[in-house]
């Protein structure tokens, strides 16, 4: 089977056209975001293989502004003069219908600088030699303990991709990116107990660069140390949260940091919550898309704006919003490189960094849930959030696995639910164990919190 190779679109070329496609149909303010990928995935069940995609996806976005100042939008994947003629006539006639209210603009920092960004570039693999990576590593795992018996969801994927953002005010963004991923998730059964499953996900810039054997070891670890369970009594614990739980608790809660919620009125915070205490005086969380650890990071957002580390919380305070262009006007400030593109446009998180406020002390260091006095109950992973979130509330209430850990002993929990208010746990914080982890949603380490509910399975 033949191979894709890793294509490059002309985005200086593209932009010049369009230029002159505009002036042609005599519109003056146009921009386009493109996204374009080749990708190829391989699933397998006991050995044999269950699933081997390719497919190669687009998705152009074209914005005009009219005399009026309301944008029309449109989407195409026709990147041909005809095609491309057809996306500005038909963004300059939905123009017509725009939205007064929201009227964004180009961002101020579409054309300042980017930093650079260490990305190799990997050619991807035959699809063959996936299949053949991943089946060896689905018998690996099987093999790590009796009680294994299937790894039901598991893949294998890799992506060839390219962005761009153009405006006619000489905006020209480009960026290329390889990734591949991993994932494995074992279910494992013993008579007469029920089955419990774990899993483990690894990323990199090629196939050839994923940690295989560390995903296989985590898989494997985190499955068996389910399988001793039993259950839990409702009350009030000392929570350990693993990385992974507490960036998705975090994220959950995003809308906190999100200037487009606050001025939808869907976040906690308000206009002038900046500078309010939301968290123990320790506790830092910062927004850095460009930290070395995040494979598939992006040098500009959906405006051209450039990516940039953002401190949201620092000292216990709320220091930053995410904006766009437009959010930042509003607060008369500078765009983030947090939006994506639209008529009404988006504002998104890129990727935590959770830990200690530096110069703070950081709380309690080298909390040891082993040593520790009382029953310390440790979250593992968190499930349902998108249905036990209420985040315009700050309350949730999630199933998770986890240990429950006493007199040095840790023993894993049948099932249970951790509920509390996301303001409240910030506030809880006691401190943190380890050292921070990196995961595909960002870097953090255990973190302990003081009295949430915990409400066991009878």
């Amino acid at each position: 089977m033949t191979q894709p190779t890793i294509q490059t679109l002309n985005a200086e070329a593209l932009s010049g056209r369009l230029q002159q496609l505009a002036q042609g149909a005599g519109i003056q303010q146009w921009d386009l975001g493109a996204s374009c990928s080749t990708d190829t995935s391989v699933q397998v069940d006991r050995g044999e293989a269950k699933q081997m995609k390719g497919a190669q996806r687009s998705a152009i976005t074209l914005r005009v502004w009219n005399g009026d100042g309301l944008v029309g939008i449109t989407s195409t994947s026709d990147l041909s003069d005809s095609g491309l003629a057809r996306a500005l006539s038909g963004a300059r006639d939905a123009s017509a219908f725009g939205n007064a209210e929201e009227t964004p603009a180009f961002s101020p920092l579409a054309t300042a600088p980017l930093a650079p960004l260490d990305q190799p570039l990997h050619q991807p693999q035959p699809i063959l030699s996936l299949l053949d990576t991943l089946k060896q590593a689905e018998r690996q795992l099987l093999d790590r303990h009796i009680a294994i018996g299937t790894v039901p969801y598991n893949g294998l994927a890799q992506r060839s991709s390219e962005r761009l953002y153009l405006n006619s005010e000489g905006a020209c963004r480009h960026q290329t990116l390889t990734t591949a991923s991993l994932y494995l998730y074992a279910r494992a059964e013993e008579a007469g107990r029920k089955p419990r499953s774990s899993g483990a996900v690894r990323l990199a810039y090629g196939a050839t660069e994923l940690d295989i054997a560390g995903c296989i070891e985590e898989a494997a670890e985190r499955t068996i140390a389910h399988l001793d369970y039993a259950p839990i009594e409702t009350g009030y614990y000392t929570c350990v949260f693993s990385p992974e739980a507490f960036l998705d608790l975090i994220g959950a809660f995003s809308s906190l940091f999100n200037a487009r919620a606050v001025l939808d009125g869907v976040s906690l915070s308000h206009r002038d919550s900046l500078g309010d205490c939301v968290a123990v005086t320790f506790l830092s969380i910062r927004d850095n898309g460009l930290h070395p650890g995040n494979v598939g990071a992006s040098a500009f957002d959906g405006e051209g704006t450039p990516t940039a580390p953002l401190d949201l919380v620092a000292g216990g305070m709320l220091k930053n919003f995410l904006h766009s262009e437009a959010t930042a006007r509003a607060f008369g400030v500078a765009p983030t490189g947090h939006a994506g593109m639209g008529a009404k446009v988006s504002v998104g998180a890129d990727w935590f960094e959770i830990g200690a406020t530096p110069g703070s002390g950081g709380g309690q260091q080298g909390l040891d849930r082993l040593n520790h006095s009382g029953p310390v109950v440790v979250i593992d992973s968190l499930s349902a959030l998108h249905a036990g979130v209420k985040a315009s509330q700050g309350s949730f209430s999630l199933p998770f696995d986890g240990w429950l850990v006493e007199g040095g002993v840790s023993r894993s929990i049948e099932a249970a639910t951790v509920a509390g208010d996301i303001r409240t746990v910030m506030k809880a914080v006691v401190g943190f164990e380890g050292l921070a982890k990196i995961t595909p949603d960002g870097l953090c380490p255990y973190v302990w919190v003081e009295g949430l509910s915990i409400t066991g399975e009878a």
